[in-house]
């Protein structure tokens, strides 16, 4: 191996800006930091906190409850186009209902 080609070996671990973990890694890089780990990410800690500045999480609901309402007059309507209308007996119709 050349001696003076390979840049320095660190230890230093990365720093999570948010809550401050630390985890000791190796680096050829200094003082890194990150702004958010598994610590802190919603994802992992079971947490929900949508910053919702434009309204954006409202107007997906709004379209999916109507989709939804819609997809349900569909079935509906599916359901009353699919029943089999219920069978005349030919005595009724010949005879009429005193039959």
């Amino acid at each position: 191996m050349k001696q003076g080609i390979h840049p320095n070996y660190n230890s230093d671990g990365i720093v999570c800006t948010t809550c401050g973990t630390r985890w000791m890694i190796g680096s050829t890089r200094t003082g890194l930091r990150v702004e958010i780990c598994a610590n802190c990410h919603p994802f992992y800690t079971g947490e929900q906190r949508i910053v919702d500045t434009a309204g954006q999480v409202d107007r997906f609901m709004k379209r999916l409850s109507a989709s939804q309402n819609r997809q349900a007059a569909i079935e509906k309507q599916r359901g009353t186009k699919s029943a089999p209308e219920p069978k005349k007996s030919l005595l009724k119709e010949l005879y009429g209902d005193d039959a």
